[in-house]
């Protein structure tokens, strides 16, 4: 039972590392595509910065519309990059909850194990105590002699 619990303990204990894995990579993923989004949003913030300068110093009409459409694709790629990011902070939450759950059954499983392990102890301590009481009674009844 005791080698079956242990097997059960070691695989339970993969399966967790590979949930924890898969959460950091998930986390990973997240803030690889934060700093996709922050990189998008200061290069519109920049891109927008330098047609301010241009319409200062006097834009065409047609110029200026060019500029307003790149900066709408900026702000339709802004809108679809957040939209990866919350999926992605949905799917890391799904893996951390994953990963807790994983963690508890292995703790389960440890206890369980703990628990036979001090049951096992508790056994052979009451046998060595049994065998010791064994030898004092022998030894008291050897060295007590017949009162007859």
């Amino acid at each position: 039972m005791t080698k079956q619990l242990q097997m059960v303990a070691k695989w339970e204990t993969e399966k967790e590392e590979k949930a924890a894995s898969d959460f950091q990579k998930a986390q990973a993923y997240v803030l690889q595509n934060q700093e996709r989004l922050d990189g998008l949003m200061q290069y519109r913030l920049d891109y927008f910065k330098k047609i301010q300068e241009k319409a200062a110093n006097g834009l065409e009409a047609l110029s200026f519309s060019h500029h307003q459409s790149f900066i709408t694709k900026l702000d339709r790629a802004c809108a679809q990059q957040q939209q990866i990011i919350h999926d992605a902070k949905k799917a890391a939450e799904q893996r951390k909850q994953l990963w807790l759950e994983q963690q508890k059954k292995r703790k389960a499983v440890e206890m369980l194990l703990d628990k036979n392990a001090r049951a096992l102890q508790a056994k052979l301590n009451r046998q060595e105590q049994n065998m010791l009481d064994e030898f004092a009674l022998q030894k008291f009844l050897r060295s007590a002699k017949p009162a007859f």
